[in-house]
């Protein structure tokens, strides 16, 4: 098929990005003509990323404004106007007046809200969308809803796995400079948004403040921009709020941070920490849970949309309803008593790798994905595209 892939620059360090790097590579090495179309990592020029066209990203802050025109022009590139979109992003965004135009629409959609809200579900009932879901709870999200969907998990590739030392050989807690011995906590989310903090930044600072109270060995490791520079919350005032000393806090280089880590060196990383606490007010997946997971490192999630299901290995904090207006649909707070039991059984676990993690995350590896799942809904989708 010819096929045009609209979302995040495929060597972006994003969800969206490495998602895209995996399946468009696989895609291209089976021999379908695909481009990329960018609505974030790129603007100004066509680039290639692995013989692999990459269109920039356009005027709009999504790139609606060109997203059904680099789709148009790449099929026309090869002779034809029946051509597959693949969307991988937020639906409720898409708004160009033309895409109803397009023969045939792939959704891999995230549903992060119960029940799918009512502007998701209205874009995934297009008579010319064929919506893919990324999650278990987001297929049983549609199907409540009455419309049949496909079903896709993200996936991790190989260097996802249990690993000791970074690429220069260094370990990467002396790196950080974390003594030997101390219960690490990790959390790797994207700090945007402030209202709400979709990644409850604010129920996981508390939460380890009160677990750090009874355990001074307790160091928060911060894998992410700890500024508001990015949409998001400043990360150190919201921790001395929460009473947690500065000595206690770790955080990823910002400039590597911002200019891209090594995947290896996120697995060493990973690795080092004996918990990952990830306990989001809704994922549309959640991609870190399966990378730490993979990597030997047990994870504590919310109760809430696609994060139990990932669970291979740790722990599940219940949480209660909290409504998003905007979104007209439920996300969920995590309850700060109920974070700080699950940080104390981790805390109780053996330390080290968890192979229990390993092999529950065989199902999320990337060729395992792409040989079960895409390639027979490609083979539907070509059926479908070649009828429209």
């Amino acid at each position: 098929m010819r096929i045009s892939w609209w979302s995040n620059a495929p060597w972006t360090q994003t969800g969206y990005g490495t998602q895209t790097a995996q399946v468009v590579r696989r895609l291209a090495a089976d021999g379908h003509d695909v481009s990329v179309s960018c609505n974030f990592g790129v603007h100004g020029q066509m680039l290639e990323w692995e013989g692999v066209p990459v269109y920039p990203g356009g005027m709009d802050a999504y790139s609606q404004d060109v997203i059904v025109s680099h789709a148009t022009d790449w099929f026309r590139r090869g002779g034809t106007d029946a051509g597959l979109l693949v969307t991988l992003f937020d639906t409720w965004i898409l708004k160009n007046e033309r895409l109803p135009d397009l023969p045939l629409i792939a959704s891999w959609v995230p549903i992060d809200h119960m029940p799918c809200p009512p502007d998701v579900l209205d874009w995934c009932k297009r008579d010319n969308v064929v919506p893919i879901a990324m999650s278990k709870h987001g297929r049983a999200m549609l199907a409540e809803a009455g419309v049949d969907c496909e079903y896709v998990p993200h996936a991790v590739e190989g260097w996802a796995k249990p690993t000791t030392t970074l690429p220069s050989g260094r370990d990467p807690r002396e790196l950080l400079d974390i003594p030997r011995g101390a219960f690490v906590v990790m959390v790797n989310g994207a700090n945007k948004g402030v209202l709400p903090v979709r990644k409850a930044f604010g129920e996981m600072l508390m939460a380890f403040s009160v677990f750090a109270r009874d355990h001074d060995d307790a160091i928060l490791y911060l894998h992410t921009d700890v500024s508001p520079g990015t949409g998001g919350v400043d990360l150190m005032r919201l921790a001395a709020a929460c009473g947690i000393p500065a000595d206690k806090i770790r955080s990823v280089d910002q400039y590597a941070q911002r200019m891209g880590i090594a995947q290896e060196m996120l697995a060493a990383f990973y690795t080092m920490a004996d918990v990952l606490l990830s306990t989001s007010m809704g994922e549309g997946f959640g991609i870190p849970v399966i990378e730490a997971q993979a990597c030997g490192t047990r994870v504590i999630v919310s109760d809430w949309t696609a994060q139990p299901e990932l669970v291979g290995d740790g722990w599940v904090a219940e949480c209660q309803p909290y409504w998003d207006e905007p979104q007209r649909a439920w996300f969920c707070v995590p309850l700060v008593p109920s974070i700080v039991d699950s940080l104390e059984a981790a805390y109780k676990a053996p330390r080290g790798v968890s192979h229990k993690a390993v092999r529950a995350m065989d199902a999320y590896r990337a060729d395992t994905v792409f040989t079960e799942h895409w390639r027979p809904i490609l083979g539907r989708l070509a059926e479908r595209l070649a009828a429209a």
